[in-house]
């Protein structure tokens, strides 16, 4: 079976109620089993330029790599080579962003925020920098399994304030992290499993702080039988509570298994392990 025919993907942005230009940019290939959300940042068209450079890297570095991903079969699978594959490519891109940032006066300082899952092997790789999200729902569980960078979440964690007293803070998008400021980047990446029914949304900070978490849950619930409705509701739900930022989503359902097919020789050694 093709990975597209085991991943179902719905990705939307918007520009929201109060913003001219639309700085996020999204990509999404369920054939490569590829998502892809940034949320730029920076002054003139900077910000746009930024999040469409990091999409277009990745994607196109990815699109590159993924049809080779058969000849590492037997490490294909593996979380450290997932982890380790996902970092260089976002490093990568992210040194691409600063170089040409260096070239053109109204782009210098640019950056973007970033979450990219990669599934593959019945995984999914989630690299992230900045406060754009990936959340799990699995039957009736809904999970943040990624951690801001910013300035609020080390507040948090500090107990400076409370997560009650975050959703009023005036630091609310403030990151710690961002692509293309510096030619170097920390970049956070983790691989879950993945299991048949799991519907996964990777967002920015346009949703996730104009829609409550029980409201997207409740949405995803009532609606995830149908990933394009589902998307519309929640673009919707941000802009009917104000739309003070750009919004953008990617919703993925897993309809199977899409484990990598292996030779005696895969399976001797994943049974040694």
């Amino acid at each position: 079976m093709k990975l597209s025919d085991m991943l179902e993907m719905a990705s939307r942005t918007d520009p929201g109620l109060l913003r001219s230009r639309n700085e996020d940019a999204v990509f999404a290939d369920a054939s490569l089993g590829i998502a892809i959300l940034a949320d730029g940042m920076g002054g003139y068209n900077a910000g746009e330029v930024a999040s469409g450079m990091a999409c277009n890297l990745l994607a196109t570095g990815f699109s590159r790599f993924v049809p080779t991903c058969n000849e590492h079969t037997d490490s294909g699978g593996d979380p450290a080579f997932l982890r380790q594959h996902l970092v260089s490519e976002v490093r990568a891109a992210n040194l691409g962003i600063f170089q040409a940032a260096q070239g053109e006066p109204n782009c210098v300082g640019m950056g973007t925020t970033l979450v990219l899952a990669w599934f593959y092997d019945n995984r999914v790789g989630v690299a992230h920098v900045g406060d754009s999200r990936f959340y799990r729902l699995r039957h009736d569980d809904f999970e943040l399994l990624t951690r801001d960078h910013s300035l609020l979440q080390e507040q948090i964690d500090s107990g400076m304030i409370t997560p009650e007293e975050a959703r009023f803070s005036e630091h609310r998008n403030l990151v710690t992290r961002a692509l293309g400021v510096y030619p170097e980047v920390d970049v956070e990446a983790h691989v879950h499993d993945v299991q048949t029914g799991d519907l996964l949304l990777l967002c920015s900070d346009g949703l996730s702080e104009m829609v409550e978490r029980e409201e997207i849950k409740q949405t995803l619930l009532t609606m995830g039988g149908n990933l394009e409705l589902a998307a519309d509701q929640l673009l919707r739900l941000a802009n009917d509570n104000g739309g003070r930022d750009n919004i953008s989503l990617i919703l993925v359902r897993v309809l199977g298994d899409f484990g990598q097919a292996r030779g005696w020789t895969q399976r001797l050694w994943a049974a040694m392990k």
